[in-house]
């Protein structure tokens, strides 16, 4: 079942104001009408009927992915090849997620890295590619095979794809990132693995430089805009829902709508 709602929220008094005891004021405003697609996590049906919503929406639109394509889900090949298909239409933009990151640790260094990933809903990936023979629990050379073969499965060019993603994406004053940012460090300065992985203070202290930050990676009951961060991941793995936020210069009327599938 797809359905539409719209929510836009300012900033609230019963949001945490943070240490420097200001909330956050600043209009919604970017430069052009977007969309931001929350954490897909191998859910390829709902990813299919999202993109239809927003083709129904706006047919021209940029749309940016915000990351966490693979684990949990049960279809992230199909994810990764529909994505890595669509590597060269302007309109899209996918950035990377913490679960790439995980991703691509398992294939570089799948002794060290591979039981956390595992851990986290790679099996469900290795699976989705064809690859066995492992579990949380294995180490040494299963690791070293498994990845070895997800590599041929995946192809040097989806990797290096993989590789290349970039960790954010502005438009106007709206960033979209995956996980958070540091909310005391300038958006170009931020490190990648604040972005993939989130900070400490991004929900504790509002931004002072009037920049809004679209992000996934936290589960939400609904999405939500508050106090300058806009979340949109609402764990479509588990919920059998995932979000898209259209974002317009519209301020008057609808700068900020939710699209769920």
């Amino acid at each position: 079942m797809s359905f539409l709602k719209r929510l836009f929220k300012g900033s609230s008094s019963s949001e945490p104001q943070g240490e420097q005891g200001a909330d956050f004021t600043a209009p919604l405003a970017p430069d052009s009408a977007f969309f931001a697609v929350g954490d897909i996590h191998g859910c390829m049906g709902q990813m299919r009927a999202l993109l239809d919503q927003i083709d129904a929406r706006d047919a021209t639109a940029p749309i940016v992915f915000v990351g966490d394509y693979v684990d949990r889900g049960d279809e992230s090949a199909a994810v990764l090849k529909a994505l890595f298909d669509r590597r060269d239409d302007p309109r899209i933009t996918c950035l990377t997620g913490n679960h790439e990151d995980m991703l691509r640790g398992f294939l570089s260094n799948p002794a060290e890295k591979g039981r956390r990933w595992l851990q986290y809903g790679g099996l469900q990936t290795l699976a989705s590619f064809g690859v066995g023979g492992v579990t949380p629990q294995s180490t040494g050379e299963a690791l070293e095979t498994a990845a070895a073969e997800l590599t041929e499965a995946m192809g040097d060019e989806m990797i290096a794809w993989l590789a290349a993603l970039p960790t954010s994406w502005r438009n106007g004053n709206v960033a979209v990132v995956h996980a958070g940012a540091d909310p005391q460090t300038p958006i170009t300065l931020q490190a990648a693995k604040t972005l993939q992985w989130g900070h400490k203070d991004f929900e504790r202290i509002p931004r002072s430089d009037d920049i809004w930050v679209v992000h996934g990676h936290t589960i939400v009951d609904q999405p939500m805009a508050t106090n300058g961060r806009i979340a949109i991941d609402t764990g479509a793995y588990a919920t059998g829902h995932l979000t898209a936020a259209y974002i317009t210069p519209d301020a008057a009327t609808e700068p900020l709508t939710f699209l769920h599938s």
